[in-house]
């Protein structure tokens, strides 16, 4: 609310004006829809690939990128299984998003307090993601249609997506 304040010889009147517009809409969350959101994916997925390229290359050398060569070996399950998993769990416990949600100054929020999601929540979203990929992907289209712009991760989690301030 926006107050003026007056002086009038000995004391003061405040006069109060109701919020504008613009005021009210930056009050409410700002959801990311599906577009920003497949942007920061990919993002992200450039980012992971270029890791894994890094330290695919430091474990099998440019045999591995070579028809015919090695094989799928130990280091495969750590490189496209655990460490996206645990890279993609670090940045949302520490920043609320992934360096592609940040590029689009987006965050990860507890749907119904607008707060840090708990560790559970994390947990939850991230298999969550497994689940709305599993029918043709309609959980990640989910979004695009949905009121609070939710996937089904989402939804399983309790998180949402918005626009940083």
């Amino acid at each position: 609310m926006e107050s003026v304040a007056e002086q009038s010889g000995e004391g003061s009147v405040a006069l109060c004006r109701a919020p504008r517009f613009e005021e009210q809409r930056m009050r409410s969350p700002q959801y990311v829809g599906f577009w920003y959101r497949v942007l920061a994916a990919s993002l992200d997925s450039v980012l992971y690939s270029a890791l894994s390229f890094g330290f695919i290359y430091t474990a099998y050398g440019w045999e591995y990128f070579i028809p015919g060569g090695v094989g799928e070996g130990p280091v495969y399950p750590i490189l496209w299984w655990v460490l996206p998993a645990l890279l993609t769990l670090l940045f949302w416990e520490y920043q609320q998003a992934t360096p592609g949600k940040m590029a689009i100054s987006a965050k990860i929020v507890d749907a119904e307090t607008g707060g840090v999601p708990s560790a559970q929540q994390w947990l939850l979203r991230y298999v969550g993601y497994f689940l709305s990929a599993l029918p043709l992907c309609l959980g990640y289209l989910w979004v695009a249609f949905d009121r609070r712009k939710q996937g089904w991760h989402d939804k399983l989690a309790g998180t949402m997506v918005i626009f940083s301030e």
